[in-house]
């Protein structure tokens, strides 16, 4: 069965999507503008909330693999080409789940921002352009300081990247791992895709309340 995305659309009319790629300050803004403007907060992998029971390995390998791998170990020793087809099949079968819980949320009557991994193409079939923002920052930053955020996950990866074998070389594999999701096409393709973009280029540089002025412009909050 197929829903026709006009549908979706309607239903969605009170979200508002920020994607794009690492560290470039997805995460920070979607809190902030959950709290200011008090709409609903959906973070980063909010696709999870969905019960793992009812996950089919056949049908959603990438979103089953965590459940069916051996160790933490195998996760972050996969080639660079496995852990981009895990990402791209995993974003693909969450795009759905997403999709269902955001249709659930807006029986709240109430706006919703949310850190989004559903892909450009779809975003612009099943929203407007001044309810999606994309977020980029140029790869070389997001790799190198990939480890520098202190949210929980990515201190968990630290940590067993630090158990491995042969850490320098597990973390020089990662890193490779994590420059074939994030790498210059990826980069350009949401940087030239049309929609409205912020891009963090001085990292030094607290840009916290210009990027927050500059998306309340867009999202017309």
């Amino acid at each position: 069965m197929n829903i026709e995305e006009n549908i979706i659309k309607y239903y969605l009319r009170n979200v508002y999507f920020i994607n794009g790629t690492a560290y470039a300050g997805k995460s920070t803004m979607v809190k902030i503008i959950s709290e200011k403007y008090d709409m609903i907060f959906c973070g980063e992998n909010y696709h999870s909330i969905f019960p793992k029971e009812y996950l089919d390995k056949e049908i959603q390998p990438g979103l089953c693999y965590l459940q069916a791998m051996k160790d933490w170990q195998e996760f972050i020793n996969r080639t660079p080409e496995e852990y981009e087809k895990w990402i791209n099949d995993s974003s693909k079968e969450a795009t759905e789940i997403e999709i269902m819980e955001l249709v659930k949320l807006s029986f709240m009557n109430k706006k919703i921002i949310v850190d989004t991994n559903i892909s450009i193409e779809n975003l612009m079939k099943i929203s407007d352009y001044n309810h999606i923002a994309l977020m980029i920052c140029r790869p070389e930053i997001s790799i190198e300081n990939f480890f520098q955020r202190k949210d929980e996950d990515k201190i968990f990866i630290f940590e067993q990247i630090k158990k491995a074998k042969n850490p320098e070389k597990t973390m020089k594999n990662f890193k490779e791992c994590l420059f074939k999701i994030n790498n210059k096409e990826t980069y350009l393709k949401f940087k030239n895709s049309g929609l409205f973009v912020l891009e963090r280029e001085n990292i030094n540089f607290d840009t916290k309340e210009i990027m927050l002025r500059k998306l309340v412009e867009h999202f017309k909050l």
